[in-house]
């Protein structure tokens, strides 16, 4: 992967950071989906307790 870093005097124009966000989100989702295959055990026990957070969860 190559770096696309800007020079570091130049700033960062927002269109930058938000493509450099999305790629890590994109990369974020890609390594929660590969653990959760692993650990299929895990990845259900935590949707269990996201779950009960929602249930108790006020507004």
């Amino acid at each position: 992967m190559p770096d696309t870093q800007p020079s570091d005097d130049a700033p960062e124009t927002a269109a930058q950071r938000r493509a450099r966000r999305a790629q890590f989100l994109r990369d974020l989702m890609e390594a929660r989906a590969l653990r959760d295959r692993v650990q299929p055990r895990r990845a259900r026990a935590a949707r269990m307790r996201q779950q009960m957070r929602m249930r108790t969860f006020r507004w």
